[in-house]
């Protein structure tokens, strides 16, 4: 009987004013809008019956607040590695906005005056993925889209801008798994947002 791999449940938090205006938020501790908290209670019913060894969630609210409608927050676990990309001086802006000061601008490749580099959030999310496979079971961790990207890539053992090839919708559901081995991880399921229909 071969051993049970851990797989990551990976759960983009709901709906903030700045995700639907396509503002980066990164370290801004925004809330939840009335149609993310309702897409986080889809998010409940889409998860329901799955049982979980551990539940991270980043540190901001519009993680928590999705993991607690969720119906996780009496079990999850703070990881600040989950943190959004601190976008530093873009912090706010949109990338239409960036571009017209810097029109070739790409955050994947050149990271943020003053936050994050590339190299620096695939640390953190490589972080998360030894977090989770010395784990030994099933783990839902709820974050932010773009180091959720990076997770992903670095899931795969790519290169972390890869990540820029990956979207991510809010409320979605992903499952990073392996197709026989840790040899082989592999997407099971990539932004799932069929519980919000």
């Amino acid at each position: 009987m071969s051993e049970k791999l851990p797989v990551l449940y990976l759960a983009r938090h709901g709906e903030t004013a700045w995700s639907l205006s396509g503002q980066h938020t990164g370290r801004t501790d925004l809330p939840l809008t009335d149609k993310g908290k309702e897409n986080a209670a889809r998010l409940r019913d889409r998860l329901t019956n799955l049982k979980f060894a551990m539940v991270l969630t980043s540190p901001v609210q519009r993680a928590k607040v999705t993991c607690e409608i969720a119906g996780f927050g009496a079990v999850a676990q703070v990881d600040s590695n989950l943190y959004e990309w601190d976008y530093g001086q873009y912090e706010g802006r949109r990338t239409a906005d960036i571009r017209k000061e810097r029109p070739d601008w790409q955050l994947f490749r050149d990271g943020c005056p003053g936050g994050e580099t590339l190299a620096q959030v695939a640390a953190r999310a490589d972080q998360v993925i030894a977090r989770v496979r010395a784990n030994g079971g099933d783990v839902l961790a709820f974050s932010s889209g773009h180091i959720s990207r990076v997770l992903a890539a670095r899931w795969l053992g790519m290169d972390p801008a890869a990540a820029a090839c990956f979207m991510l919708s809010t409320a979605s559901l992903s499952i990073l798994s392996y197709e026989h081995d840790l040899a082989h991880p592999a997407f099971e399921l990539w932004n799932d947002t069929n519980h919000l229909c």
